[in-house]
């Protein structure tokens, strides 16, 4: 898959002093792209948009 478009945001949940962070990647079609902050160059995580709101929503939820 070609990331080269994704455009990367830090979690609202992410705390400002460079912790335990994700990224998120919204913006190509079909697809949620989710990784560690402090390894970007790691594993990338592949969500369909559907399930990835579901884990949101069940996350909201559960704090």
């Amino acid at each position: 898959m070609d990331l080269t478009d994704a455009r990367w945001r830090k979690s609202t949940k992410s705390g400002g002093n460079g912790g335990n962070c994700v990224e998120v990647a919204d913006n190509l079609p079909g697809v949620v792209l989710v990784r560690d902050t402090k390894d970007r160059d790691g594993a990338t995580l592949t969500f369909s948009p559907q399930s990835w709101g579901s884990f949101v929503a069940m996350a909201r939820d559960a704090g």
